[in-house]
């Protein structure tokens, strides 16, 4: 139902009627846009009694009434926040237990004799679920106004936080199923509690001042630049700088402390300033996304800059709302505290916000209050919300897991750094995508930034215009157009990199693994096209013509980045080079192939999914198949670019030829491309994340060979970041091989001896057992002596009989002398070098059981204990690398860099907010993966990681923060261009 914006305001009652108004504890949107509802409830003749933990300033200073009641109790915490960005949603359930759960009957109790000492007519809520169950026990009517609702913010919280916590969700739903019904503000979020619904205006503050006398008063010209800096209610908490703003501006600043000084530019405005004429003075509005921001940004036609919030399920629906109306501009949180703020200010001022709706909410809403405790049913008999919960959970749960939606980078704002992280690039010009420039016939772009960017280059290159103009761009993208035929259907695969929390080189050794998939991905569109209507480059029609059969079947691939690694952009094949008379090439063959040409051996990585389908699955492909790569999964820096590329490459393929193959079967297909094709002796965990994992998530995998055993939420008060140490890695490196050759030599040597000491101990006669084994120990001795997988083998028999029979080191000649061969198919020893033995065994073994830990640690009850261990634990795992040979000078200083801002702040009695840090992947370089607590403070403190570490070396480093969802979680898009005008 909705209520017409044009009534004629809250008519003089001809009874006296008596309100109690419940606001919640979260924030001071809520209280300023009652506000508005009780000042036309009093203007009416009413009296208002207003239950709040807000300040009396709030009310005060728009309503002096002695019809105006003010009770100081807060009766839900709303959601507890870590600084202004950050929610903590365990913080948030706990304290919301302890204030309204276990206190709940005296709660009831104490609200019910309340009710009936002021004689209330009814009892409105915004939005206390308490306080309608109050209202019931007390048989009075009563009613909501609000956008949102505590079951559904919650019902996330609790599949973040742990079940535990659910019958919270339903004791919230339930109590407002006593309610009568929603009176619904704009930019709401689903509310299936409730049984019936009315729709209303926006609730806006009205305005007492003109912008010019606003500025006037401030001592600001018309002509300056003024942005209002608002986080709600709560300090800032960084420290502002002048070169934050560009030249010609001014920033009035909310909710500073007394104690913060402002540089010249910022004016620190009071605590109890209005700011509705504030907002209406200023020229843009930098804050996070709340109901009372966006209402008055909207209702007052200023462009807003917004940073997002994690965990914070209203923020979506409401951002759509601002972004409908042209209103906003997101911001990215590291350009928020790094000052880097011009780009979006000067983005901002050019917008042209529009809303035209209503703005009277408050006066709709407070007739509607009136006539209902007059008498007026507006509601109708529907089923109890709480039956409807179910949906709201499994909703609220997707809404801010949703894939691409972490702090990730607007669509308008090309990435804040280059490959290297030096330089800034500029806000482009560009289009937005539209439905109109192509269709989806099957897939979602599920919401993810880089997937739609992708997309608009598509169009781009239909149209034969290329916003990049940079020569080496532009003559990638030249060929790129070439590709396709854009009036045919085309095949897009997403696959994310991989950050390697815990498990690294184990996974070969069958250790449980935890790997993050990261925000960077790559992206490949597939085209099948028949060899006669393939537009072959030049030296491929040069190539077929010689052979004189016509058209035959070709690969052609363009891959960007070609200028940031120094490769060719392109590469073509025959097909028909694939095939050795009636059967695939061998993968050695292929190897080789690609090898000829160190600036095409990259194709190996492409070009060899189609091998395997080959030969794995026998796929024979009869068509020419053209193929675009395109990855921000930056290379050489051990987040696994090589794994991203292969499982896009093989998803998109195999969508392109109707092959049906489960994410798992093909992350293994793809690691014999990585292992056989390409030549590098990698375990299968990072295909398997690229194909397997899910935003936000760990996923956890035993590598026998690879055991899928879940995915690990990562807990709400936890962050993962990763930071490029600038140098370079390789999987395929001497090093990695090496460790791997000693690890598989210690496994074949504990073998060897579990074997001996059985053998011996059962030719004993008459059954003696010089060894003093039990049964028990002889069952132990054969386990171990058939080892499949060393991460089998138990620390504490590790140390108590195979870590003093190990050599340190080992010549490969000696070892093959005595055990012919270390079983490994992926590696070869070369008898003259001298390998590592005692470090590389030790190390997946001890690791093993770090993982375990970890991930057992991560579903325990939150605290700096917690965060602590979790960090010993990535701490220790890094100097066993080193113990190993796999580390660097670069990922060593940045784990003491970590270590000392964790101790720095322990030792000025201050809480850190970083706990650990340890080298990823193949070691000998690359990124380091550091855990700390889910807050602005850890932020700043990466970031100012990345200065020092900059500072120290002259390189700034790459920061990896954020998730998207694996391969087989996005799925595929069959898309067809309907631009279609021919590249000229």
């Amino acid at each position: 139902m909705r209520i017409e914006e044009d009534i004629q305001g809250v008519s003089s009652s001809r009874k006296h009627l008596v309100f109690a108004y419940y606001i919640t504890g979260h924030g001071f949107g809520h209280a300023t846009r009652v506000v508005e509802v009780v000042r036309h409830l009093i203007l009416a003749g009413h009296d208002v009694h207003v239950v709040t933990g807000a300040p009396d300033f709030v009310f005060t200073s728009e309503i002096q009434s002695p019809r105006l009641f003010i009770r100081k109790v807060l009766l839900d915490c709303g959601a507890v926040q870590a600084d202004a960005l950050t929610v903590d949603c365990l913080a948030s359930l706990e304290k919301y237990s302890e204030t309204a759960v276990k206190p709940r009957a005296t709660i009831l109790a104490t609200e019910v004799e309340w009710l009936n000492s002021i004689k209330a007519d009814l009892v409105v809520s915004d939005v206390v679920p308490v306080a309608c169950r109050a209202a019931a026990d007390a048989g009075i009517r009563s009613v909501c106004v609000t956008n949102f609702s505590w079951d559904f913010i919650y019902a996330e919280y609790v599949m973040a936080a742990g079940l535990h916590h659910r019958s919270i969700v339903w004791q919230i739903a339930e109590d407002y199923s006593h309610c009568e019904f929603l009176i619904r503000l704009p930019g709401y979020c689903p509310m299936p509690a409730f049984r019936d619904v009315i729709d209303v205006p926006l609730v806006v503050r009205r305005l007492h001042k003109s912008r010019l006398e606003v500025r006037k008063e401030l001592g600001i010209a018309d002509d300056v630049k003024l942005v209002i800096l608002n986080f709600g209610g709560q300090p800032s908490g960084w420290k502002l700088k002048e070169e934050f703003l560009p030249s010609g501006w001014l920033c009035l600043v909310c909710g500073a402390s007394d104690s913060q000084d402002l540089p010249p530019n910022f004016i620190k405005l009071a605590k109890d300033a209005y700011t509705p004429d504030l907002i209406a003075a200023s020229d843009c509005m930098l804050g996070k996304i709340g109901y009372g921001t966006v209402s008055e940004a909207l209702a007052y036609e200023l462009p807003f800059v917004f940073v997002r919030r994690d965990y914070f399920n209203e923020e979506p629906f409401l951002r759509n709302m601002l972004e409908y109306y042209q209103g906003g501009v997101e911001m990215i949180r590291r350009d928020l505290l790094t000052g880097h703020w011009k780009p979006y200010l000067e983005r901002s001022i050019s917008l042209k916000p529009c809303y035209e709706g209503g703005i009277n909410g408050g006066e709709v809403a407070a007739h509607i209050i009136q006539e209902t405790a007059l008498g007026k049913s507006y509601a109708s008999d529907k089923l109890s919300g709480a039956r409807r919960l179910r949906d709201a959970i499994i909703l609220g749960y997707q809404l801010q897991r949703a894939p691409g939606r972490d702090i990730a980078i607007p669509d308008w704002y090309a990435t804040a750094e280059n490959e290297l992280g030096i330089s800034k690039a500029a806000a482009p010009n560009v289009v937005n995508l539209s439905h109109e420039d192509f269709e989806i016939l099957h897939g979602d772009i599920q919401g993810l930034p880089d997937t739609v960017s992708f997309l608009q280059h598509l169009t781009e290159l239909d149209t034969g215009y290329f916003s990049d103009k940079k020569s080496e761009k532009r003559r990638e993208c030249k060929a790129a157009a070439g590709l396709f035929n854009w009036e045919e259907e085309i095949f897009v695969a997403r696959a994310p990199g991989r950050l390697d929390v815990m498990g690294g080189i184990a996974d070969y050794s069958g250790s449980l693994v935890l790997q993050m998939p990261i925000r960077e991905a790559c992206h490949v569109a597939v085209q099948r096209v028949h060899p006669s209507k393939h537009r072959l480059w030049k030296h491929a029609q040069a190539r077929q013509n010689g052979k004189g059969q016509g058209s035959t079947p070709v690969l052609q691939i363009v891959s960007y980045g070609s200028e940031l690694s120094n490769r060719a952009p392109t590469f073509d094949m025959d097909l028909s080079d694939f095939m050795d008379g009636e059967q695939p090439i061998s993968y050695e063959k292929a190897k080789k192939f690609f090898a000829r040409d160190p600036a095409q051996k990259w194709a190996a990585y492409i070009a060899g999914t189609i091998l395997v389908l080959m030969t794995e699955l026998g796929v024979r492909f009869e068509e020419s198949i053209s193929v675009l790569v395109s990855s921000s999964v930056p290379e050489g820096k051990g987040v696994s670019s090589s794994a991203s590329v292969e499982v896009a490459s093989m998803s998109a393929i195999a969508a392109a030829h109707g092959l049906n193959i489960s994410p798992r079967d093909l992350a293994l297909l793809c690691q014999k491309v990585e292992n056989h094709i390409v030549g590098a002796p990698c375990g299968v965990m990072d295909q398997m994340t690229s194909a397997c994992g899910e935003a936000n998530k760990l996923l956890a995998m035993i590598c026998q060979p690879a055991e899928i055993i879940g995915l690990v939420e990562i807990p709400s008060h936890i962050r993962f970041w990763g930071i490029d140490s600038g140098i370079r890695h390789s999987v395929g490196g001497a090093d990695y091989g090496s460790v791997r050759i000693g690890t598989f030599m210690g496994l074949k040597m504990i073998k060897s001896n579990a074997s001996e000491v059985l053998s011996h101990s059962l030719q004993c006669p008459n059954g003696f057992n010089p060894e003093g084994l039990e049964n028990d120990g002889v069952e132990l001795l054969g386990n171990e002596a058939s080892l499949d997988y060393l991460c089998n083998l138990s620390p504490h028999r590790y140390e108590a009989l195979y870590a003093k029979m190990l050599p340190e080191s080992i010549i490969g000649e000696e070892f093959v002398k005595k055990y012919a061969n270390h079983n490994d198919s992926i590696t070869v020893i070369d008898q003259k070098r001298t390998y590592g033995v005692t470090a590389p065994t030790r190390h997946p073994v001890y690791e093993n059981f770090r993982v375990k830990a970890f991930k057992a640690l991560l579903t325990s009850t939150a605290s700096v204990e917690q965060l602590t261990a979790l960090g010993e634990l990535l701490y220790q795992c890094h100097y066993s690398y080193s113990a190993c040979g796999l580390g660097s000078d670069g990922t060593d200083r940045l784990v003491q860099l970590v270590q000392e801002m964790q101790h720095r702040l322990l030792s000025k009695s201050e809480n850190g907010t970083l706990f650990g840090a340890k080298i990823t992947g193949g070691g000998s370089g690359g990124t380091v993966c550091v855990i700390g607590r889910n807050c602005l403070q850890s932020s700043q403190e990466i970031f100012e990681i990345q200065k020092r570490y900059k500072a120290a070396t002259g390189y700034l480093p790459f920061i990896f923060e954020g998730s998207s969802p694996g391969a087989g979680k996005f799925g595929y898009l069959r898309i067809r261009c309907r631009l279609s005008h021919k590249p000229s």
